[in-house]
This record gives C-alpha cells, structure tokens and sequence, in this order.
C-alpha cells in the first residue's frame, strides 16, 4: 500500500480539496468552496500551515467574528441548496465558543458546515493551558463540548488514524437529505501536528452524490387515499422543496395537475413564481390573508418538506381542523403531529403522489375560491407598497422602492433578511419569481445573521445583486462582516430601516399587555446624555463601504439606483416608522402570558390567548 506522510492538519486539509460535487450538466466544483478562519491560539500552528499550502486547492478567508463567519458559511450552504458548502476554522477558546450560535442556525435550519475548532492538549503536559476552559469534574471536557448540541455529528480527533474514519462520516453527514447540518471536528493543538503515514488513496479525488430518497409505494397510496377524498386541499411548502433538485418544478407541476392552492413557508418562499395563479403568499403567523383564509377553510393540508415551525402553523391552531399529510425526507419531521406522512425527497414524492392520483383535481369550486383569493392578494400587494399610512415611511413602502428600483426585473435580487418585523413584511410583500431569490433564516430568526449572512450569499451567487434589508437593532448585533465583504471585493447592498430600537418585540410586548419597557431607546434606562443618536452611513463608511443616509421612499429609490451602479458594498439608512407595518393577513401565535399580573392589560390579553389556544390541533 502507498503511504504519504503528513500531519493531521494536512491529511484533512488535503482530503477535503479532494472532494468535488457534478452538476446534471456534469460541470465538476469543489464540494467545499473554502475555509473561513480566524487564527488563534490552537489552530494558527497545525490548521494554519496546511491551509496555507493549499491555499490554491482551497481558499481561506477571514473574516471578523467567528460567528460572522460560521454564519457566512451557514449561507453559502443554503444559497447552494445545500450542494457546496464551507469550513470554519478557530482558536480553542473565544473562538471556538463564538461559533455556538452560528452552529444553532445552520443545525435549526437542516444546513450543512463544517466546523474545524482547536482543542486543548491530549497529552495534558501544559494543562491548563490559554483560553481553556476547565471541566471541574471531567478532565475530557472543553470548550469545544458546547458545540455537541448543536452538531448533527461530533468527533474529537485524538489519534491521527482516527481521521481516517472520521472524515468519511463528517462527508456523510453533511450530504445526508436527512441528516443535514452541521459537523464539528474537534482537533486538539498537539494532535494536528503529529505525523502519519497516510494511504495515498484515501485522498483520490471523490464525486459526492445526492440521493434522493424515493418515498414506500405503501406510504404513497395511504396519502392518495386521504387526497381523493379532500374538496379543499391545500399545499403547505418548506425549504425542502426547494433543497431537492427539480423540486420547485414537481411543485408546480402538482399544483397544476390538481388544482391545489399553494400557502409557502418562510423557508418554502420562492418555490412557485409570486405571480402563480396558485400560490395565495405566505401562510402563518407572517401569512397573507389568502394563504390563512385558504388554511383555515381547508379540509386536508399537504406539508411538503416543512418542520412545521410554530409560525408557520399558528402554533397549530391554523389548520387544525384538517387531515395533515407530510412528504419529507426526514422522519423526525415527517410524523410530526400525528400527520400521515410519506418519508422521502419532495420531488420525488410530488411525483409519485402525483401518479397516483392520476386525474383527480379538487373540487372545482374551492379552486375557484382559490384562484380568486390569491388573485386579490396579488393586487393588493402591489398596491401596500406604494401606498403611505404613516407620517414617516412604512417598512412596505421600503420594500416597494427597493424592487422598484431594479432597471427591468427585480428576478436577480436576492433578499437576505433574519430578524424583527422584516420578515414579517418581506413573507408577505416581497416578489420573486426563482428560488433562491428570498434568503430568510426564520429558523433560528438570528439578530446579526444578515450582513454576514449576505456575504455567504454573494459569494455564492456573485452574478446576482444581493441586497441585505435590515433594522437597526439587529445591524447593531454584528455589522463587521461589511468590512469583510469590502475586503473581499463581494459587493452587498445594505438597506437599515431605523426605528430607534426593537420595534418588533415592542409591538409584541404590548400585545402580551405590557407595558412598553426596556426595548426602544425612549423606554431604556440610560445615562445623563440619553440614548445614542447613531449615525449608520458614517459607521458603514468607516467600514470601507459607500453609504449614505435618505430621508423619503423617492430618496431611497435613488439611492438604490446608484446602490446597484456601484462597485462595492453600498449601505443606504432611513428612519421608518416602527410601530406601522402591514396588518393584512396574519395567525395566533403562542406565548408565555404571565397568569399572574397587576396589569389589567395582561389579564385581557391572556384572556384572548386561551381562547386561542382552544383551536390548537392535539
């Protein structure tokens, strides 16, 4: 057998250069697009000089923040429908336990990273040693054990001939349809610097395949039958929909052979084109008002790869009175409330569903109810973003200037959003017409996720103009990946609507009776000077991007337009009225009202969310 000798550092390094993804046109890429590192104390050494010699085969970045990075990676996942992905490499300390957040995000929304942090000596010599983190009860424990609950699969890597069988199965799992998400490799300092000889084959170069798990004939018929006998279905997608390939297509495909209505989830959001006659908009807690009426009349609902996130169902009170059906490719979210589910890929089970229903369509008139609905919400969407309600612009009126702005089509932008009221805005007013073109993380909803998230998008899809829509709060989180992205020649387009705090969760607290508190700046407790008068296009330029700040819709349009002509990153900030945004639409939603309270506002309020809370489905 032919040997190679190489550290450990180098052996995993050298390994995932040799693996490589193929198109259905058979154009081969690499399957990791690069590695984001920030070199510190456990990985500057070992990881640092194997990267280095490979920076050629495998380009590394660096970015900020750990977490800024890991959720640049975690974007470029998702951007690539999960088919190309980064690594992430850190120190054994801060570094690594920056990552915690970032590895939440991408393991909540079933995408695949992964993450190389140092660790402390195996041997134990210079215990304890900088930045770790001792375990007063297990001499094994670290820093890097804080990633266990949010890995899909975790190894530490304490002898080198372990990776021998560790990467395999890091592979696996992040390709896995069902399994997906992120994979921590814990390499302690010592252990990646210790040589082995190495079979040579096991760095030949490797086309990974993505299966498409077909669903059980048995499983099949079962959903078929309960179908047959629906007059009001409806269709509910998720990102499953959009991660199995051609699956867009079968779902519309489906929609059409059945005359099925389609309400899409925040992940499921640009699976079918916004003018389908079909698709009534966003269903949930951020629905439209076709979606929801749709949801509440329907007699059976179809759940095409879709966790059923509490939003999404109006924690299971929106369609709790219809048959649930589920096609997705995990189990874990296929059986969820007690739905008869099929257990495969969305296209592949749209289409055998499909062929087993042969000619069936739902009943004539629910489709003209649909047809109708969606066609109305249509037009009232193009009339919300135009049409002012509110002294200061609206979010809506902001989401109307950005596509308007757009010379012919808006089809190339790609909106990345995560947190506060946009997405609620953007779920229901937004229009795409390709998948991908609406790139929001509602599944860990992560304040922070979007200037760093952007940048994984661009670097992902650099032909196309990715626009970054953002309130101040969450730009606050964490902005420095802007420099990042200036850096790195990606340009973004940041547009911060400013309402002076946490506009969204302020609204919520009211809602739940509270009393306005601790969330916008004129309800903080601050010092002698007040709350901060924060200057956005000046923090965006001191960055290395162009900005500017506007005061009107017609002044954001013309920014925007000089936004898209510019050559790098481009931040446009404008005051907003917080309170106002889009009433249309919308479901209960579950939270914790205190049952106790001298507010009489929180006893109505918890009155209103019993009553809710009697429609659930059980």
């Amino acid at each position: 057998m032919k040997t190679i000798r190489l550290t450990v550092a180098q052996a995993l390094v050298r390994y995932l250069a040799a693996q490589y993804v193929e198109d259905e046109h058979g154009h081969r890429e690499r399957l990791f697009g690069g590695v984001w590192a920030i070199f510190g104390h456990g990985n500057v050494a070992g990881l640092g000089e194997a990267l280095h010699a490979m920076r050629e085969q495998l380009p590394t970045f660096r970015a900020h923040n750990e977490q800024g990075m890991a959720l640049a990676a975690t974007a470029y996942a998702k951007a690539h429908f999960r088919r190309r992905m980064m690594a992430v490499s850190t120190s054994i300390g801060p570094g690594c336990t920056n990552l915690v957040t970032a590895a939440a995000v991408a393991h909540v929304n079933r995408l695949p990273m992964l993450l190389l942090p140092g660790d402390i000596f195996v041997s134990r010599a210079p215990d304890p040693v900088l930045q770790q983190v001792e375990d007063f009860h297990d001499g094994g424990v670290s820093a890097v054990d804080t990633l266990r609950p949010v890995s899909r699969y975790f190894d530490r890597i304490v002898v080198p001939d372990q990776l021998l069988t560790a990467l395999p199965r890091a592979i696996a799992y992040l390709t896995d349809p069902a399994l997906c998400g992120p994979v921590t490799l814990a390499l302690p300092q010592d252990v990646q610097a210790q040589a082995f000889d190495w079979p040579l084959a096991f760095f030949d170069e490797r086309v990974v395949r993505f299966r498409q798990p077909p669903a059980e004939d048995a499983e099949i018929q079962a959903l078929a039958a309960i179908l047959r006998d629906a007059k009001r279905p409806m269709i509910v997608t998720g990102g499953g929909v959009l991660y199995s390939e051609g699956g867009a297509a079968a779902l519309q495909a489906f929609a059409e052979q059945h005359g099925i209505p389609v309400g899409e989830s925040q992940a499921g959001k640009g699976a079918l084109s916004w003018q389908h006659p079909l698709l009534a908009g966003a269903v949930g807690v951020t629905g439209s008002p076709a979606a929801n009426a749709l949801a509440e009349d329907a007699d059976v609902v179809l759940a095409v790869g879709t966790r059923l996130q509490d939003f999404t169902t109006g924690s299971h009170a929106l369609f709790a009175g219809a048959k649930l059906l589920s096609i997705n490719v995990s189990t874990f979210d296929a059986i969820k409330w007690g739905g008869v589910s099929a257990q495969a890929d969305a296209r592949a089970g749209l289409m055998a569903l499909s062929a087993a229903l042969g000619d069936w369509r739902a009943d004539s008139g629910w489709q003209a109810q649909a047809t109708r609905l969606c066609d109305a919400w249509r037009r009232q969407v193009s009339e919300i973003v135009v049409s002012p309600r509110a002294a200061l612009p609206t979010y809506a009126e902001a989401i109307g200037a950005v596509q308007a702005s757009a010379a012919n089509s808006c089809d190339n932008d790609i909106v990345v959003c995560a947190a506060g009221t946009l997405p609620a805005e953007l779920h229901k007013l937004w229009r795409t017409s390709r998948p991908g073109g609406y790139h929001m993380e509602y599944g860990y909803s992560c304040m922070g996720y979007e200037v760093a998230g952007a940048l994984g998008v661009k670097m992902a899809r650099p032909e196309r103009e990715v626009i970054v829509m953002v309130g101040d709060g969450s730009y606050m989180m964490l902005n420095n990946e802007l420099a990042t992205s200036v850096m790195l020649g990606q340009k973004l387009i940041v547009v911060l609507l400013d309402n002076a705090g946490y506009a969204c969760i302020n609204r919520l607290q009211q809602a739940c009776g509270g009393a306005e508190f601790n969330n916008m700046y004129k309800d903080c407790l601050t010092g002698p000077d007040g709350a901060p008068d924060i200057d956005f296009a000046l923090n965006a330029r001191s960055l290395g991007a162009e900005a500017e700040t506007v005061h009107s819709v017609a002044e954001l349009e013309a920014a925007m337009r000089r936004a898209r002509a510019a050559s790098r990153s481009y931040l446009i900030s404008l005051r907003i009225d917080g309170p106002q945004c889009t009433p249309e639409g919308g479901a209960w939603w579950q939270v914790g009202i205190p049952e106790v309270s001298t507010r009489s506002q929180v006893a109505e309020a918890l009155a209103r969310h019993q009553q809710g809370m009697q429609r659930q489905r059980r």
